[in-house]
């Protein structure tokens, strides 16, 4: 595997987190297959409860447990059938991933959930999930730092020459910040939480990173990038289409401020590709459109599928993914 990523530290491009199937082998050899400078842990959703993004995740925090009930995650008092499950997925990921990343040495991303999504999906025992309670979202994003300090280091000891990009996906953060998730009757909504309130807990939590860069994913519309630059995201990930010109100020802002944006303009379910240069025309009419050099372009974008492959079939996973790498050359080789 080679090393040649960007002089910004990141590379051209790489994947999400899920793909589809369910054999970890066969997901890591295609993604390192695929990404020879920016692989990732890939995430397997079609096995069932405890590898899907919330419960991987719940399988990860500390002195937290959470079991599958028919409306979804639910906090218990103690690990059950479902942490164990969770668990035991995540080893067999990371697993497939130290088999394929041997003297490896380079950017390697792992993914979870963020705390104001898991707050939104995660019930308490009262059926209300945790966002209802302002002293359950601080003990869960405590709880989620912690187990993403102990998740880190265990991916370093496994692949010890990686430089770690943690990525937090936060696809309800705008819904949390509106006051949009709703409650378990369905009839009403959780009031919406402090803008300060989401910015301190997103920064406390990126703070377990130390100094390694965190991406914050979310391919919802109206994704907050001021908020999540000033918590300290030194990337956002986002699906490219649904970008409107009401984000291009928020955009230029955090391109000039140094943040990287990871642009997901690769379809994420089956269908045909147009060619890489046409994957990356959007991005260049944006740059024109906010005035800014073209040469900065390769140093700012990492180009990535709209939103995870879970739902994609295999084939057209690895089409995908080599799709983004050839549409990553292609923008570093004509900016303009």
């Amino acid at each position: 595997m080679s090393n040649n990523t960007t002089q910004a530290g990141f590379g051209g491009a790489t994947g999400i987190g899920s793909m589809p199937g369910g054999d970890a082998r066969e997901a890591a050899k295609t993604i390192t297959g695929s990404f020879e400078d920016f692989p990732f842990l890939a995430e397997l959703p079609a096995r069932g409860p405890g590898a899907d993004m919330i419960g991987r995740t719940a399988g990860m925090l500390v002195e937290l447990y959470a079991r599958v009930e028919p409306s979804g995650w639910r906090i218990g008092d103690r690990p059950g059938r479902d942490t164990r499950r969770a668990r035991s997925w995540l080893g067999e990921d990371l697993d497939a991933l130290e088999e394929f990343t041997q003297g490896y040495e380079g950017l390697l991303k792992v993914q979870a959930v963020g705390p104001w999504t898991l707050a939104a999906a995660l019930e308490l025992r009262n059926g209300e999930v945790a966002l209802s309670d302002a002293g359950a979202c601080r003990d869960l994003a405590a709880s989620l730092a912690e187990g993403l300090r102990q998740h880190l280091e265990e991916v370093r000891r496994r692949v010890p020459g990686a430089r770690l990009v943690l990525q937090l996906d936060e696809p309800s953060l705008a819904a949390v910040l509106r006051g949009q998730v709703r409650s378990a009757s369905g009839y009403r909504t959780h009031r919406a939480v402090d803008r300060q309130i989401v910015e301190a807990t997103l920064r406390d939590v990126f703070g377990v990173h130390g100094d390694g860069a965190v991406v914050v994913h979310s391919c919802a519309p109206d994704v907050p990038f001021a908020l999540l630059r000033r918590a300290g995201a030194a990337a956002v990930s986002f699906d490219f289409s649904l970008l409107t010109e009401r984000d291009d100020d928020a955009i230029g802002e955090a391109v000039e401020g140094g943040t990287r944006l990871f642009a997901g303009v690769v379809p994420g379910t089956d269908g045909p590709l147009s060619d890489p240069a046409g994957s990356v025309m959007g991005v260049r009419t944006l740059w024109r459109r906010l005035g800014l050099s073209p040469g900065l372009l390769a140093e700012a974008v990492t180009l990535t599928p709209s939103c995870g492959l879970a739902g994609a079939s295999p084939e057209y996973a690895r089409k995908a993914l080599a799709h983004c790498a050839r549409a990553a050359r292609s923008l570093a080789d004509n900016p303009e």
